[in-house]
This record gives structure tokens, C-alpha cells and sequence, in this order.
């Protein structure tokens, strides 16, 4: 009686314990999520306002969800933006001397199919024009955008096959003279 008791303790313990791992991580998703709904967080960046509402010159560096690497220099200027595709922010991009990052982890499963979606616009103009855009799937660096001249946002589509049950989605930039500009990315799954 007494074993059974410490037994159905210890298991209740290490599955509270396991689920709230998860759920700070970001490694859970509901059943509705994993089917056909949205797997990134805060992908349109409407979640961080901006710093100063008042002065829509001012961005936000804090973007929930999503991590920062590079050259602090560089990743100090990957910021919410008042220049959206949709809703009323987006995401400046603009490391100037070396390649920045952002990035999310989501939950996949092994051997299902997804599809990434993302809107981009390039505010560098000929003469001025030296920028790269990197997208990396599970680590793997799946395509490349160099020199995009000025656009409006664009939508860019990528399918891909999970290789685990949880896939890095990153995106890497440098515009040496102006800005990307990133905005409604998503990944769900595909039948």
C-alpha cells in the first residue's frame, strides 16, 4: 500500500515536472496546433509593442518567441518595426557588417510534412544594394537571397519534411545599407 502510494507520487511529480519542461520550452503544443494551425509564436511580432508608442521611431529589441545570435552589434538592430506586411508591426533586419540571426524551435514530428511561409521586403536600392537573406531549416541551410533590390513584402513558401520531433527554424540577415523587413512567418503542417 504504502509502495503503491510513493509510486503513483513519484509519477504524478515527474509528469508535472515533465509538463511544465515543456510548456517553458516551448516544446508543447496542443492537438489543434499540431493539426494544420500555426506552430511558430508570434510570428506577425505583435506580441512586444513598441518601445514608445508615441514616437513609432523608436523599436522594440524584444521579440517573444524568437532568439537572437550573432555579433551583438549586429543583433541590436533586429527589432520590431511600424513597417508590417499585416497588423501594425513587423521585423527590421539590418545587421550592417556581419550576418544576424533569429530564431525558433518548434515541435514537429519525425517524418511529416510542413510548410514554412514568410513575407519579405528589401528597402536597399541600386547603387546601394549588398544584402543577404538566409533561411535554415533543422540547421540546414535551405536557401539564399543576396542583393534583393527594393520590394514591397513578398511571400516565400518552403516545404519541408520534419528529420525530428522538434526543428529549428532560423533566418539570417546582414543589409549593409538600409533594411530587410520580415513579417507573418509561419509553419504548419501539410497533409
Amino acid at each position: 500500500m504504502k509502495f503503491t502510494k510513493k509510486l503513483s507520487i513519484l509519477v504524478c511529480s515527474l509528469t508535472t515536472a515533465f509538463l511544465y519542461t515543456a510548456v517553458i520550452t516551448n516544446t508543447y503544443k496542443s492537438a489543434a496546433q499540431a493539426k494544420g494551425q500555426d506552430l511558430i509564436i508570434n510570428g506577425g511580432f505583435e506580441i512586444d509593442p513598441l518601445v514608445d508608442p508615441n514616437d513609432l521611431k523608436t523599436s522594440n529589441p524584444n521579440i517573444t518567441g524568437w532568439i537572437k545570435s550573432g555579433d551583438s552589434i549586429d543583433t541590436s538592430v533586429i527589432k520590431i518595426s511600424n513597417f508590417p506586411k499585416t497588423g501594425k508591426q513587423g521585423l527590421s533586419l539590418g545587421g550592417f557588417s556581419k550576418i544576424s540571426y533569429i530564431s525558433q524551435t518548434i515541435p514537429t514530428v519525425r517524418g511529416k510534412h510542413y510548410q514554412l511561409t514568410y513575407y519579405l521586403a528589401s528597402t536597399e536600392q541600386a547603387p546601394d544594394l549588398n544584402n543577404k537573406f538566409q533561411i535554415f531549416i533543422g540547421k540546414k541551410e535551405v536557401d539564399v537571397k543576396k542583393n534583393i533590390p527594393f520590394q514591397n513584402y513578398r511571400q516565400y513558401t518552403l516545404d519541408f519534411k520534419a528529420e525530428a520531433t522538434s526543428t529549428e527554424i532560423k533566418f539570417g540577415s546582414k543589409a549593409e545599407f538600409a533594411f530587410l523587413y520580415l513579417d507573418d512567418v509561419s509553419v504548419k503542417a501539410t497533409p
